[in-house]
């Protein structure tokens, strides 16, 4: 059975059982949920009407969603690891719990024509204050498994949750299938965690029935929900009977293809190829999300994962390889799903090539600034500044001869990660930061096209715009505008022509300051509703010809010239409320 009809088969079967099917979300988080750099679990979208606020779908939906896990970057090569796959999922909030639920995923499982003899269920045993969850246990029983099928464990392996560091979480069932029917030594003891690949887990399904705050306590929430988690690859694995996840129709024709150019095989030396193909697809996504390579952040994580992804092709002596070919193949089997790839299609190669560039450059300057290095043993810190900086590997420093201790190097790297995802955290309040206050590039960029954003749209839909709210992270700006409708194509495509005709003529962005009273007297806008101080920082441009562009009255910081900002793009305009949009865009 094919990935395709495996996915269409879960959304019909609980289209069938009244669950709302709704869209794939975005791999970017909303601007509310700073837990996560990426949307790492299907759920991610409903935490609201988990927790019994506002929610704006039905009491049950089911999805198909891309996730992103960063912690399974290093893991990539094995037989199970990936850092982009598909979770299919049911949720329910407030609606069916425990009875329903597992009584859906059995229900499917065996209309997909699984053998119901070699499932394997677990269920929470209870640990320190939390119970057992005997009406799981019960529930199962029911169902006509024996107590041979049915394994009580921790809650390292049968509590689930949150998502980030807070958020709802709860007990688990967990299904698992028999793939090999044949029982080792250690089986009777390990159950399903086994390492020897006898079983493996398909279908989590969470019952949602405590919040966890940052500080790790637990409380009982007011309205019980139902979110599970049935992997696409696993489960395509099972049903295609193949030996891993990489041999499925998902990923092994992008090995294939890979093969076709390597020197060596796939059977030969599997681990590259399977690194291959899951960074190409992570970038991919990435990349049709509206992420573009960057030193922290999201950004950071796309220049780790074309890295890497440089790495493994020159294990295959692969410097030149075809990446379109890859894209295509991605692209041809789940833009139709996933709908943002399509778009993407064309950007990711260019992309892949500039970073190349940019590595080899980068390298270079490493190479000569470790010659200056007198002695030949560093410190792990030093070592892993060359990593960082200028992308030399542990392996390539210790080839030039320098030795360094390994453990001091990792040390450095996990500070390095925990600065980094802070950094991912880091929000402009309002429509920017204030004067003192630590900003990126990247931020401060966006801050500058937010400026640019208002002048367009006053430019094209005229001077009733103003500006009812702004958010800015390192990815995107989102501006809400006073504006009666919604807006038309040539109205968004006019609007981003005059943003980027602005940058194409590198205008300076000039810095005064005024009293609010003579500020406003020039025409200088302000944010309705704040306050200001008598004495004002006001920021404008001018064009060649002189003439001001976009004039306000704001506390910075932004970018010296417009030629900095790269190429605008405007990737979502919505209503916000009555008679206010919100537009979405980033800078490529």
């Amino acid at each position: 059975m094919q990935s395709s009809e495996i996915r269409n088969k879960f959304l019909n079967f609980f289209k069938e059982k009244n669950h709302q099917i709704v869209p794939p979300h975005s791999l970017i988080p909303d601007e509310q949920d700073d837990s996560v750099l990426f949307t790492s679990a299907g759920m991610q979208q409903f935490k609201s009407c988990f927790l019994g606020q506002e929610c704006p779908y039905q009491s049950r939906v089911a999805t198909t969603q891309e996730c992103f896990r960063t912690s399974d970057i290093e893991e990539v090569g094995d037989e199970g690891h990936l850092t982009l796959f598909e979770m299919l999922g049911n949720f329910s909030f407030g609606d069916y719990f425990k009875k329903e639920a597992i009584g859906f995923a059995i229900e499917f499982l065996e209309y997909l024509g699984l053998d119901k003899d070699r499932l394997r269920i677990t269920y929470f045993k209870g640990e320190e204050d939390i119970p057992k969850d005997q009406e799981a246990y019960k529930i199962c029983r029911q169902h006509g498994f024996s107590d041979s099928q049915i394994e009580g464990l921790g809650r390292r392996d049968n509590f689930w949750g949150p998502t980030g560091v807070s958020g709802p979480c709860g007990p688990t069932v967990e299904i698992h299938y028999d793939r090999t029917q044949e029982e080792c030594p250690q089986c009777k003891e390990e159950g399903v965690n086994c390492s020897c690949g006898r079983f493996v887990e398909i279908w989590n399904i969470v019952f949602n029935q405590y919040y966890q705050d940052k500080d790790g306590n637990l409380s009982s929430l007011d309205q019980v929900g139902i979110d599970t988690g049935l992997g696409l690859e696993r489960l395509a694995m099972v049903l295609q009977d193949v030996p891993t996840i990489f041999e499925t129709d998902l990923l092994k024709p992008l090995i294939t293809r890979v093969e076709e150019e390597a020197d060596q095989s796939y059977e030969e030396n599997s681990e590259p190829f399977r690194i291959i193909a899951d960074h190409l697809r992570g970038i991919t996504f990435l990349v049709a999300a509206g992420v573009r390579p960057d030193k922290e952040g999201r950004g950071y994580i796309l220049r780790r994962l074309i890295r890497y992804l440089q790495k493994e092709l020159n294990k295959l002596s692969l410097s030149d390889f075809s990446y379109q070919d890859v894209v295509d193949l991605i692209v041809n089997k789940l833009g139709e799903v996933y709908p943002g790839l399509e778009e993407a299609r064309s950007k990711v190669v260019s992309i892949i090539k500039k970073e190349e560039k940019r590595i080899k450059k980068t390298t270079q300057r490493g190479l000569k600034e470790l010659k200056k290095v007198s002695s030949k043993t560093i410190s792990g810190e030093e070592a892993f500044e060359l990593y960082s900086t200028y992308g030399l590997s542990p392996d390539k420093i210790k080839e030039k001869g320098y030795n360094f201790k390994q453990e001091a190097f990792e040390k450095a790297r996990e500070e390095h990660k925990k600065i980094s995802r802070q950094g991912a955290e880091k929000k402009f309040g309002g429509h920017g930061l204030k004067e003192g206050e630590k900003a990126d590039f990247k931020t401060t960029a966006l801050h500058t096209a937010t400026h640019l954003l208002q002048a367009a749209l006053r430019s094209v839909l005229g001077d009733e715009v103003r500006q009812k709210g702004s958010h800015i992270n390192q990815e995107r700006l989102r501006f809400d505008f006073s504006f009666p409708r919604g807006l038309k194509e040539e109205e968004i495509s006019a609007v981003e022509k005059w943003i980027n005709n602005k940058i194409n003529q590198d205008l300076e962005i000039k810095k005064d300051e005024m009293s609010l009273e003579e500020a406003r007297q020039k025409g200088f806008l302000t944010v309705p509703g704040a306050d200001y101080p008598d004495i004002v920082t006001v920021y404008y441009i001018k064009n060649k010809a002189g003439q001001i562009v976009s004039k306000e009255v704001c506390a910075g910081p932004h970018v010296e010239r417009t030629g900095l900002l790269g190429e605008f793009k405007i990737i979502k305009e919505k209503s916000s409320s009555r008679g206010v949009r919100r537009i979405k865009a980033i800078l490529q």
